[in-house]
């Protein structure tokens, strides 16, 4: 089960489909409408399992996605208006860069047909479609974006591995079960400015140590966030009649250096509630959050219209079974934005105001269902609460026989006693009956005394 997860996952994508897009180009606020679900079936499974000296373990976890058109609300085909990530995402990284080379990029654009928003399927945009101008940029700077041939925001994710994990197996210590030793051979990682964003905390987000209590908190590595998060306590549930912990993000996850100094290191940061995540993201301006800005400045969502958060709708939860330390429901709900302006200098930019514009939000979900749930109970549920009704089943049946043993000993001495007692009474009656004999013989005649005998 922890090779091939029978457990089914479930990759879902919203996409923010802009209304005016030609109304932001002159400054004025994108509105929005959310499309979809477009839900793809995660297939996950572990190769190249490595079993090391040190209570390690290393592996490489391959991922593959099937569309599902049935559970969806649309087609791949469809076509979605959103920005143009390498145009508007170049554009800031070009900033501060000298005039003359922003007027050659300005250039570039205009040759290459890349405007500030572009419309495009929903295939295309997740897994990548071929671009002149991408391969224009790989071929004169082949160290500046780390794909080759077709841009996909999820082009990385299918048929390839998340890198290679090793983790403990929790042998010798099982409270180290699945924490991360290392990944890619390293302890933690340079993505950010200081050692504590850096450090690589927790397990890969899998299972965890058992037996956990309310204090407990669940502290995973995510390699497409290049970050470790921590999930804390919320309430105790269950799950198909099955105990659960249930695990939720803290206000703190994405909250800026100004609200929360710990995440000072993943800075330069914006609003709270947002996290800069370009160092890891080929330095394009990608911001990471909850769906709809959920839980971050309420700046953030007011900026764009079209945006509801909601907790019930937008918040992210894991719900673990305490005893054993692995998931029964997960659902993992995170945002991708692009933060947008107009630079002095790059005419397709326009004369668009600062802006942290969604491009999509995505859950992934997964819980025990069919055989693995039905094993899952009888194992965690149904035979702990026979063996505790069985106890005492026992005890009852032990306090019987123990029982008998004093009642028959108890009944026992009660027929010797009896015994004896009608021993002892009748002695005494031959004895009078004797004497009784003996006092007629002596007074009386001896016929009398034959009649009476026979009498």
């Amino acid at each position: 089960m922890w090779k091939e997860i029978p457990i089914p996952f479930y990759f879902s994508a919203y996409f923010f489909d802009i209304i005016n897009p030609d109304e932001i180009l002159k400054g004025e606020k994108p509105q929005v409408r959310e499309r979809g679900p477009y839900v793809y079936r995660e297939f996950r499974h572990k190769r190249n399992i490595t079993f090391n000296d040190n209570d390690t373990v290393s592996y490489r976890e391959y991922r593959n996605f099937q569309f599902q058109p049935d559970m969806s609300n649309g087609l791949e085909s469809d076509y979605i208006v959103m920005p143009n990530i390498l145009a508007l995402g170049a554009s800031v990284m070009m900033e501060d860069r000298p005039m003359s080379l922003k007027l050659i990029m300005t250039l570039i654009f205009t040759t290459f047909n890349q405007r500030a928003f572009m419309n495009r399927t929903v295939g295309e945009i997740m897994w990548g479609y071929e671009d002149p101008f991408i391969q224009l940029i790989n071929k004169y700077f082949p160290d500046m974006f780390p794909f080759k041939g077709k841009f996909g925001l999820f082009a990385e994710l299918n048929n390839s591995d998340s890198g290679l994990f090793t983790v403990y197996t929790g042998i010798k210590n099982f409270s180290r079960i699945h924490l991360v030793d290392k990944w890619n051979g390293i302890s933690k990682v340079n993505y950010w400015h200081s050692d504590q964003c850096n450090m690589i905390n927790g397990t890969s987000g899998q299972m965890w140590a058992p037996f956990m209590t309310p204090e407990y908190s669940l502290e995973f590595y995510s390699p497409e966030a290049c970050r470790s998060m921590k999930l804390v306590y919320e309430a105790q549930g269950t799950f198909a009649g099955i105990p659960t912990y249930r695990f939720k993000a803290p206000d703190t996850l994405f909250a800026n250096g100004t609200v929360y100094p710990p995440n000072e290191g993943f800075c330069p940061c914006l609003e709270s509630g947002v996290q800069n995540v370009s160092t890891c993201r080929f330095n394009a301006p990608l911001f990471l959050s909850h769906p709809h800005f959920y839980n971050a400045d309420s700046v953030l969502a007011q900026a764009v219209l079209g945006l509801d958060p909601s907790e019930k709708e937008h918040s992210l939860f894991l719900d673990i079974h305490p005893v054993t330390g692995i998931p029964m429901n997960v659902s993992v709900k995170l945002q991708l934005s692009l933060y947008i302006k107009a630079v002095k200098g790059i005419g397709q930019t326009g004369q668009i105001k600062p802006v942290v514009l969604p491009l999509l939000w995505f859950e992934e979900r997964g819980s025990m269902e069919g055989k693995t749930l039905e094993m899952f109970y009888t194992q965690l549920v149904l035979l702990p609460r026979v063996m505790r009704y069985a106890q005492y089943v026992l005890l009852a049946v032990g306090c019987v026989l123990l029982l008998i043993p004093i009642v028959y000993h108890m009944r026992s001495q009660e027929k010797c006693y009896l015994f004896w007692s009608s021993s002892k009474k009748g002695s005494k009656d031959k004895e009078a009956m004797q004497a009784y004999s003996e006092s007629l013989m002596t007074s009386a005649p001896k016929g009398t005394v034959l009649q009476e005998a026979r009498l």
